[in-house]
């Protein structure tokens, strides 16, 4: 069976999915299969479940889900460790950056006026974030990192690790292009060294291994441990991925640079990277799916993230049974996260794409102008 162009006709459709009797029973049977799947999925999860926090009910009930589980445990999930009564200072502090990530999406955010008040904002939404998550001002009680989890870990760790990495992906990225021999080797050599090893190896090293080489006098937290590591480990991609869109660029860009007499900090900034950086979209939001999962890697060095504190909640003897239901819930989360950033990353090449072509059918119509203006 061969794939052909699925048009929304009714004809268009049954033309692409019944041209042939082999083509229709492979169909018919997925479309049974996935009623079947979908009915099951129906009266397991939904029609027959237990929402409420009642565990005698789950262990009578064996034909739907248990989603007390979740509504027992959703605060342990979601916080981690944080202490219980304290919780809210995480909520408003995941608040604080989910919205300024929302904020920042709009393109109308976009131009120097809005730049300057996005660069304001996002400095107090990281003030809020970590007053409200450490404590110890304003009256409010502090609470060590190694307490700090669940999703709030896991959005600000994402944060950190493309938002710092990426600065230094393009820096090495460039310097991998160089044409000075010192500058290109340790490019090179860090790219290849870093992406020869795993990500928990450099959390392990990260976390047990670089306190012991630092002065006596020097200790930086666990937290900011793992975010150098997270950092350092998505640079050497991130420059791989930058690397790969600088090389789309044709020569003749940089030869038309050079000659309006730009320095080559000037190339790179005003003409090339601009370029680059729109190609790398779907690579980038991949960068930034794999760290927003990898976060999870994070448990090995004694932090739980989204998944490690579903992993507490299941430490519970009476609920553990009901695991299923707690790793459904979390990957509904990690889905709904990575949904929305795919779909935003989607919108965002269709509207460059639209404004590039736009650009250059209003030059070709310039251009026309111009030729026809009499001499």
């Amino acid at each position: 069976m061969t794939l052909r162009h699925v048009s929304s006709s009714p004809a268009s459709l049954w033309r692409s999915f019944f041209y042939s009797p082999t083509a229709s029973l492979i169909t018919i049977a997925l479309i049974l299969l996935g009623g079947a799947a979908g009915w099951y999925a129906w009266r397991w999860g939904i029609a027959d479940a237990i929402f409420r926090a009642d565990f005698k009910a789950c262990m009578a009930n064996q034909d739907g889900a248990c989603w007390g589980f979740v509504t027992e445990k959703w605060r342990l999930i979601i916080f981690g460790r944080y202490p219980y009564e304290l919780q809210w200072r995480p909520a408003i502090a995941t608040f604080s950056i989910l919205a300024m990530l929302v904020i920042t999406a709009f393109p109308q955010t976009w131009n120097k006026t809005g730049a300057k008040l996005l660069c304001f904002f996002w400095a107090l939404a990281l003030i809020i974030f970590f007053v409200l998550m450490k404590g110890g001002v304003f009256g409010l009680q502090t609470v060590d990192s190694d307490s700090w989890g669940g999703l709030p870990l896991t959005i600000i760790l994402t944060l950190f690790g493309m938002t710092l990495s990426a600065p230094i992906g393009i820096l090495l990225a460039i310097g991998r292009r160089s044409d000075l021999s010192i500058i290109r080797g340790l490019s090179v050599g860090y790219i290849e060294l870093i992406r020869g090893v795993p990500l928990i190896t450099v959390l392990f090293v990260a976390t047990f291994i670089f306190p012991l080489i630092l002065p006596q006098n020097l200790r930086i937290d666990a937290f900011w441990r793992i975010v150098i590591g997270i950092v350092l480990f998505q640079a050497a991609y991130m420059a791989e991925t930058v690397r790969g869109g600088l090389q789309t660029i044709p020569k003749g860009q940089f030869e038309v640079a050079d000659s309006l007499g730009l320095n080559r900090f000037q190339v790179y900034t005003y003409v090339i990277l601009p370029q680059a950086l729109v190609t790398i979209i779907p690579a980038f939001v991949n960068s930034l799916l794999s760290t927003f999962m990898d976060t999870s890697l994070v448990t090995i060095v004694s932090m739980y993230d989204l998944t490690g504190s579903l992993r507490l909640a299941l430490g519970d003897a009476n609920w553990r049974v009901f695991f299923l239901e707690g790793y459904l819930f979390i990957a509904i989360i990690y889905f709904i996260f990575s949904f929305i950033m795919s779909r935003y990353s989607i919108w965002l090449e269709k509207r460059i794409q639209s404004k590039k072509e736009r650009l250059c059918a209003n030059t070709k119509v310039r251009v026309k102008n111009v030729e026809k203006t009499p001499s």
